[in-house]
């Protein structure tokens, strides 16, 4: 099964309950309680959010964690990446990739397409998006037809 971590999940969850209140700085005991995860993991996916670039953190009485940039700035892909590193299908499909099987696999060029697709989709939902109680409406046909890869354009 593909699928995310419980901490890719929180993280979006922590987010998500910020930028529904970016007016103000949010403590991290505010935040465990508020949205009922565990002190521990709240603090730890706190200091993976602000070293990604995705939180910034203020000490003080008027200190706490709010958005680096606003909602609407800040994507799936961001949270995704902050948490689990690169968004690929396959260990071919990202640029750091290395494959044994690169040269007789038959299927690579396929599947960086489908990757592609992925981030793409991934990088159209905004925090904004996941923090509304609203349905996100997604596109009906996933843009796979239209990826190009840059071997393509060789």
């Amino acid at each position: 099964m593909l699928k995310l971590s419980r901490l890719t999940d929180y993280a979006a969850v922590i987010l998500a309950q910020i930028a529904r209140h970016p007016e103000q700085p949010h403590a991290a005991t505010e935040l465990a309680e508020t949205v009922q995860l565990p002190h521990p993991t709240v603090s730890k996916t706190l200091k993976m959010l602000v070293k990604a670039g995705l939180l910034e953190s203020r000490r003080g009485a008027q200190g706490g964690y709010s958005l680096a940039r606003p909602a609407s700035r800040i994507t799936a892909i961001d949270i995704i990446t902050a948490i689990e590193g690169p968004v690929a299908m396959t260990e071919c499909s990202h640029a750091e990739g290395d494959c044994d099987l690169l040269a007789t696999c038959g299927v690579s060029d396929n599947w960086q397409r489908v990757s592609l697709a992925v981030r793409t989709l991934l990088d159209s939902v905004t925090l904004a998006h996941l923090a509304d109680s609203a349905p996100i409406k997604l596109p009906v046909q996933l843009p796979i037809q239209s990826v190009s890869l840059a071997a393509d354009m060789a």
